[in-house]
């Protein structure tokens, strides 16, 4: 959990809306808007000068540089931002890419301020927001490309714990094993099923019922 008051940037080209979702976001109370910019490339710029936020608002579609580019630098940057994605479109492609790069929370721009408040509360906490459509556009990709993957007794045990909130530390000692062999077992399921994230993960063992939801 991010300590409060958890520090908010507000990124779109849009300044009229930018507006409005900082006057939303500041209505929640728990929250500041540190600082608003109106492309990925003034984020950078001022994450650069050391004003650094908790949770990043990015919108993905912006010119001089996109919300796509400016979340792989702050995931390669700076890893410890936490990034919710704004877009206009149920875009499936720019989905998966963005779910792939890491981001913690993805929202429609017509989302209820409920669903908003929602996805600041659980990003700040550790977890991740994606609606429904997200994860419809995540099953389906799997569903065309992980068929007839064999698991092992201990690879499939590993999925289940992924799908509960235990660190992979936690993890380890739930499965008397090393942190070390549950990275080695995380590692082998990335390359084995083309994924590149805990998300990614739970999502397969989603799919093929090794978690109950």
């Amino acid at each position: 959990m991010l300590k409060e008051p958890i520090q908010i940037a507000l990124v779109d080209d849009h300044k009229l809306f930018r507006s409005g979702m900082a006057a939303l976001v500041t209505n929640f109370k728990r929250y500041n808007i540190l600082f608003e910019a109106a492309n990925g490339q003034e984020l950078v710029n001022t994450i650069k000068s050391g004003t650094v936020p908790d949770i990043v608002l990015l919108d993905i579609s912006m010119p001089v540089m996109d919300g796509v580019e400016a979340a792989q630098i702050l995931r390669s940057k700076y890893p410890g931002v936490r990034i919710i994605i704004l877009s206009m479109f149920e875009d499936a492609e720019k989905v998966l890419l963005m779910v792939k790069m890491g981001v913690k929370g993805y929202l429609l721009k017509d989302s209820e301020p409920y669903e908003v408040e929602d996805a600041l509360l659980k990003v700040s906490q550790g977890e991740l927001y994606y609606p429904e459509f997200v994860t419809r556009h995540l099953i389906t990709n799997f569903n065309s490309k992980l068929e007839n993957i064999k698991l092992n007794p201990r690879e499939i045990e590993f999925l289940r714990f992924t799908g509960t909130e235990l660190t992979y530390k936690e993890i380890a000692e739930a499965m008397n094993i090393s942190v070390r062999t549950v990275d080695s077992y995380r590692d082998q399921l990335f390359e084995k099923l083309q994924i590149k994230s805990r998300v990614g993960l739970v999502l397969y063992s989603i799919k093929n019922k090794l978690i109950e939801l």
